[in-house]
């Protein structure tokens, strides 16, 4: 038990050493560690990457619904979102990250499993051509899954993405 104790505090000492602004999360014994990020450094990512966000109140406060924040958003999702940019050279929009508001659940937006898209032709085109469809959400939103596994519902007016990994990255 000390030495997972020591083994954690010397990662998270080495993720911040590597990438400041980011928090490694979880213990030895979980399945995996999730690394958080903080909304500096997701929009620093993104920026570099060519990727635009905005909210229909124009901020970035997590407990505003209205917002767009990407406060303690897991680090695979960024890159997720990075990979996605890269492999279909479409704009992309990000309309929705971790801000209260949403379905709850592991798997939500508030811990940082997923973003929204704005639609648009490239995209969608992308998605339906290169994701695998596997029927619908329970809510009726369509689904397909990539290659790595995450799955894109296609919630009518944007696409709402969760991410398991970080897409190949």
């Amino acid at each position: 038990m000390q030495f997972r104790r020591k083994f954690r505090s010397a990662l998270t000492a080495l993720a911040l050493v590597v990438a400041p602004g980011v928090a490694v999360v979880g213990t030895a014994t979980d399945a995996f560690a999730v690394t958080k990020i903080s909304h500096a450094t997701a929009t620093s990512m993104f920026r570099g990457a060519g990727i635009t966000w905005s909210s229909s109140g124009g901020c970035a406060d997590r407990n505003n619904p209205s917002c767009t924040s990407f406060e303690q958003l897991n680090l695979a999702t960024a890159q997720g979102a990075q990979t996605l940019k890269q492999a279909t050279g479409c704009a992309l929009n990000i309309t929705g990250g971790t801000e209260t508001g949403h379905a709850s659940g592991t798997y939500s937006h508030w811990n940082g499993y997923k973003l929204d898209y704005g639609k648009s032709t490239c995209v969608t085109t992308y998605i339906k051509n290169t994701f695998t469809y596997i029927g619908l959400r329970g809510d009726g939103a369509p689904q397909y899954r990539s290659g790595s596994g995450n799955i894109y519902a296609d919630e009518g007016n944007h696409w709402d993405v969760l991410y398991y990994n970080c897409g190949g990255c």
